[in-house]
C-alpha cells in the first residue's frame, strides 16, 4: 500500500465535515487528486528592498516546480527581509535582529495554521537563514532550506570589491586618503546585482553552517545567486521534501548536537562571522539541542582556520565555488577527521555518504590553505569571559595581529557619539572605544556596528583602537573588535559600570575581557546604576520585554530569561 505523506494536511483533505475547508483551498486551485498529495510550503523571502533577495521570487517557482514533479501539492507563501547594508549606522539597525524572529514566527505560523506536512525556505540576507531555520525546527515537518545565493564580486582599479569597501571607503575619505570621486566609483561598483553580500561574511556563514548541519543540500551554499546551478538546487529541493517525507526524516533527526558541532567546525575553518555563536545558540534552542557558548570556545581549540576569505583574506565566496565550494572543503575536513560523516541530512544520506560525491579542491588553488600551512592554527571565533563580561563576549580574531591590548576606556552610550568622536579624530591609537546600551533589550535589536568599524579600519586605526560593544557586528568586520558582551548594560551588565578612563585589557590567548576596577569600586558603582527604561510600543517593545541574553542567543521565546 502506497504510504499516506499528509501528516498535517490530512485533518481537512477527507470527509463531509471539512468540506467548507475544502472549497477554500479548491480557489487557489487543489483538486481532486491534489487532496490525495502532501501539501509543501514554500516559504519565499523574496523582497524588492534588497539585492540578496531581489531574485527570490523566481527561486520559489523553482521549488514550487521541484515539489510538484515530486507528487507533492506546493504553495508558495511570503515573509519580510531587512538589508543590513542597507540599515547599517541608522536606527533602522534596531530592525535587524528582531527582524529574525519576525520571520521565523511568520513562517511558523503559515505552516501550523495551513495544516502543511513539508517546507522549503528560501533565504538571503543575513536574518533570513537562521529565521527559516528556527522556523524549521519549530514547525517539525520535514523541511530544507535553500540560499539564495553570493552576489558577484565588483570591480574597482582592476580589484574586486564588495560592500565593505565602501564602508572602508568612508574612513578612507575621511581620512584624506580618497577624494570624492573615487569614493563615488567605489560606491556604484560594489555591487553588481543579485545576490548577499560576497565575502564570508553572515549570510555567506550561515548558509554555510546550514549546509554543513545536513540542512541544505550539498553544494547549495556556495552556488551563486545568477547562476543555474542556483535554480537547479531550488528545483532540487521542492523534491528533496517529498522524499523526507517518504523516508520519514524530521528536522530533529538532522539538526542534532552533533550537527551543529559540523557547523560550527565549518563557520570556524571557513573564518566565519561572529554572528554565527548569536545564530546557531537561537536554531539549537529551536530545536532543543543543549548547545552553549562554550562549546564554541571548545571547537575554537582544535579546528584550525584555513580560508583565504573576506574580510580578513582576500577571496569572495563566488572563488570558493570556482575551486569546489563547501563540499570540497567538508571533504577536506571530514578526511581530517574534524567532522562527524555519519549525521543525516535533507538527502536522506549522511553526510560522509554525501562527501563521496563531492568534488576535491581544484589543484592549484589558494583560497583554501593545507592543514600544514593554515592562516590560523585555531580557529578565528573566540569566547572572550571577565569581570568585563561573566558569561561571555565573541571576537573574531582572523587576520589581527595584536594578541594583548590595554588602554583607557572611551565610553560611548550610543554609535552616534562615538562615530562623530571618530570622525572628529577625538579618538587616539591605544584607546578602548567602548559603544554599549545597544545590546539585546538595550538597542533594543543588538544593532551591528560595522559603519564605525569600518570607519576607524578605513583611517589605518583598525588595530590601534579596540571596539568594544554590547551590540553586534557585521559578519563583514574586521579589526581589534569584540561584541556581544554579556550581560549587556541595559540588564545591569559590568560594560554599564565602566567609566571613562578606566583601563580595560582584551586579551585573546587567554580568552579574557577585563577592566582594572576592583570588586568594592564595582559594588559602589553597581548601587547608584539605574537602568534606563525599556522601548515601550510597537515590534521593539515586544522584543525588549522578550529577549533573552546574547550568551544564550538572544531568543524570543527562553522563560528564563
Amino acid at each position: 500500500m502506497k504510504k499516506d505523506l499528509r501528516i498535517k494536511s490530512k485533518v481537512f483533505s477527507e470527509g463531509p465535515m471539512k468540506a467548507p475547508n475544502r472549497a477554500m483551498l479548491r480557489a487557489v486551485g487543489v483538486t481532486d487528486e491534489g487532496f490525495e498529495q502532501p501539501m509543501v510550503g514554500i516559504a519565499s523571502t523574496w523582497s524588492e528592498v534588497t539585492p540578496c533577495n531581489i531574485h527570490i521570487d523566481e527561486l520559489a517557482r523553482a521549488a514550487k516546480k521541484g515539489a510538484q514533479g515530486a507528487g507533492a501539492v506546493p504553495f508558495i507563501f511570503n515573509t519580510i527581509t531587512v538589508s543590513d547594508g542597507i540599515s547599517m549606522g541608522t536606527e533602522g539597525m534596531k530592525y535587524s535582529l528582531s527582524s529574525r524572529d519576525v520571520i521565523a514566527d511568520s513562517i511558523e505560523t503559515v505552516v501550523g495554521a495551513e495544516s502543511l506536512d513539508g517546507l522549503v525556505a528560501i533565504g538571503g540576507c543575513d536574518k533570513n537563514i537562521p529565521g527559516c531555520l528556527i522556523a524549521i525546527a519549530n514547525s517539525e515537518v520535514p523541511a530544507v532550506f535553500v540560499y539564495g545565493g553570493t552576489i558577484a564580486a565588483g570591480r574597482y582599479n582592476s580589484q574586486d570589491i564588495d560592500i565593505v569597501s565602501v564602508f572602508e571607503g568612508v574612513g578612507q575619505h575621511n581620512n584624506g586618503t580618497i577624494d570624492d570621486a573615487a569614493l563615488r566609483k567605489i560606491e556604484c561598483s560594489a555591487c553588481p546585482g543579485a545576490g548577499s553580500c560576497g565575502g564570508m561574511y553572515t549570510a555567506n556563514t550561515m548558509a554555510s553552517a546550514a549546509e554543513a548541519m545536513g540542512m541544505s543540500l550539498p553544494g547549495s551554499s556556495s552556488n551563486p545567486a545568477v547562476s543555474e546551478y542556483k535554480e537547479a538546487d531550488c528545483e532540487a529541493a521542492g523534491a528533496a521534501v517529498h522524499n523526507l517525507l517518504e523516508l520519514g526524516i524530521y528536522p530533529k533527526d538532522i539538526m542534532t548536537k552533533e550537527a551543529f558541532e559540523n557547523a560550527i567546525t565549518v563557520v570556524m575553518a571557513l573564518g566565519g562571522s561572529t554572528n554565527a555563536i548569536l545564530h546557531l545558540l537561537a536554531i539549537a534552542h529551536a530545536a532543543e539541542v543543549d548547545l552553549t557558548i562554550d562549546d564554541f570556545n571548545r571547537l575554537q581549540k582544535t579546528v584550525p582556520h584555513i580560508a583565504d576569505l573576506k574580510p580578513s583574506g582576500k577571496y569572495v565566496m563566488q572563488d570558493l565555488h570556482r575551486v569546489g565550494g563547501v563540499q570540497a572543503v567538508m571533504k577536506m575536513l571530514l578526511e581530517a577527521g574534524y567532522l562527524h560523516g555519519d549525521c543525516m541530512t535533507v538527502t536522506g544520506k549522511t553526510v560522509a555518504q554525501n562527501l563521496q560525491e563531492a568534488p576535491s579542491l581544484t589543484e592549484g588553488q589558494d583560497v583554501i590553505m593545507p592543514f600544514d600551512n593554515p592562516k590560523r592554527k585555531d580557529g578565528p571565533l573566540i569566547v572572550l569571559k571577565g569581570n568585563l563580561s561573566p558569561t561571555g563576549a565573541v571576537a573574531k580574531v582572523s587576520g589581527v595581529k595584536v594578541n594583548r591590548h590595554t588602554g583607557p576606556a572611551r565610553v560611548f552610550d550610543n554609535e552616534k557619539e562615538a562615530t562623530a568622536a571618530v570622525m572628529a579624530n577625538e579618538i587616539n591609537d591605544g584607546d578602548v572605544l567602548v559603544i554599549r546600551y545597544v545590546g539585546p533589550k538595550g538597542g533594543p535589536g543588538m544593532p551591528e556596528m560595522l559603519s564605525i568599524s569600518a570607519i576607524l579600519v578605513g583611517k589605518g586605526m583598525g588595530e590601534s583602537v579596540a571596539l568594544l560593544t554590547d551590540g553586534r557586528f557585521s559578519g563583514g568586520t574586521h579589526g581589534l573588535v569584540v561584541g556581544h558582551i554579556s550581560p549587556e548594560a541595559q540588564s545591569g551588565g559590568p560594560i554599564a559600570l565602566l567609566k571613562e578612563g578606566d583601563m580595560v585589557t582584551i586579551d585573546s590567548d587567554l580568552q579574557e575581557i577585563s577592566m582594572d576596577v576592583s570588586e568594592e569600586e564595582l559594588e559602589k558603582r553597581r548601587s547608584e546604576w539605574v537602568a534606563p527604561p525599556l522601548h515601550r510600543k510597537g515590534v521593539l517593545g515586544k522584543y525588549a520585554h522578550n529577549v533573552s541574553c546574547s550568551s544564550k542567543g538572544a531568543v524570543t521565546d527562553y522563560l528564563n530569561r
